[in-house]
Parts: C-alpha cells; structure tokens; sequence
C-alpha cells in the first residue's frame, strides 16, 4: 500500500513541477523575475526526479536496498540541485523586488554555496553505498544557513506580496520537514516520510507562483 501511495504522489509532484515550470517560462514574456522562479522549479523537479524515480522503482520491484547506487547518486544530484534551487530563488527575490541586499551578504551566500558544492562532491559522503552520518550533517551547515538567509530576506521582501508572502513560512516548514528526515532517519526509518510533507511544501509555493503570473497577466 506505502509503494502504491507514494509511486501516486511522487508521480504527482514531478508532473506538476515540470507543469508549473514549464508553464511559467512560456507566460514569463520576458520577466526576469518569472524566468528566475521557473527555471529554479524546473530545476528542483528534474533534481528530485533522480531520487524519487529509482526510489519507485524500488518500491515497486525489489525493495530499496537493491537500489543504494542508484538512489545514491539520485541523493548526489538532488542535493546539488536543491542548492541551486536556493540560488535562483534569492536572485528571484532581489530582481522581483528591486532590492539590492549589501555586497557582504552576496559573498556570504555565494560562498555558503560554493562550499555546500564541494562538501556534496566530496567523495568522504559515500554516496554509492552508505552515507557517514557526519558527512550528513557537515554537507547540511552551509545549506542549512543559505536557507536562514533567504528566509530572512524573504519575510523582509515578500511581507506586502499578496501571493507571496508566506513564502518564508514555507521554506521554514519544508527546512524543518527536511532535517527531521536529514539527521532523523538513519534512527527512525519512518521519519523518511517526512520528505512528503516537505514536498507538499513545494507544491503549495508552485500553486502561489501560477497564481501570481495569472493575476499579474
């Protein structure tokens, strides 16, 4: 029953990001704002489809633990794709907003992703097997404080946008959901499930961002 349910909602989620990211690039008309928020989407979809996709087929076949290169490599790309989702979308916001945050916090946030890129290709994470949990939790520090960052300036941003104002509240919840799995799971298999409600998440920021561009339209 747990295959058959999360294969559905999995299914769901991949379809309505490529949707929703496709979908805004065609309405962009040329809005750097729009073109920044799809292609962050679009970006995070194909990223977690490489996780998601070998953890279906898993389900649904032979079970998971025949599936740890693959699903590694799937945690690999998700991890660095869910990087860059963080850096589009803090463009998203000073491009949107007209804002120009001070140059020291530009060279924090790029350099926080600088080394959360390097501490995820480092070959001490294990990927194709078992992942160190140290590693878990040193590769996470630099992602933890750019996800800080944008939820700052998103609340500071955002606040008088009537679609999306309550971006920071669901980045905070999606973090909090991310990490209960992160640092939770290897003690508690079920705690993995918490990805789902992280990926709802998601799916409630996409639904704010087609409605924005259909009103703004």
């Amino acid at each position: 029953m747990q295959a058959i349910m999360e294969t559905i909602f999995e299914t769901i989620y991949l379809a309505f990001a490529l949707f929703s990211g496709i979908y805004l690039l065609i309405k962009s008309k040329g809005r750097l704002d729009y073109i920044f928020l799809c292609i962050s989407i679009l970006i995070l979809g194909c990223g977690d489809a490489f996780h998601l996709v070998p953890r279906m087929v898993g389900l649904n076949t032979t079970g998971l633990e025949n599936y740890k290169a693959e699903l590694g490599i799937g945690k690999l790309v998700t991890s660095i794709t869910m990087t860059f989702f963080y850096v589009l979308m803090y463009i998203f916001l000073i491009v949107r907003y007209k804002k120009n945050p001070p140059l020291w916090l530009h060279i924090v946030y790029g350099l926080l992703f600088l080394i959360r890129i390097v501490l995820v290709a480092m070959p001490q994470n294990n990927w194709l097997s078992e992942s160190p949990y140290i590693w878990n939790i040193i590769r996470n520090i630099p992602f933890i404080l750019m996800g800080v960052i944008f939820i700052v300036l998103s609340y500071r941003y955002q606040k008088e946008d009537k679609y999306f104002k309550w971006t920071w509240l669901i980045v905070i919840f999606s973090f909090i959901f991310y990490l209960i799995t992160a640092f939770g799971a290897s003690f508690v298999t079920m705690l993995g499930m918490m990805m789902l409600p992280k990926t709802i998440c998601y799916m409630v920021l996409f639904v704010f961002a087609l409605l924005a561009n259909k009103q703004e339209q």
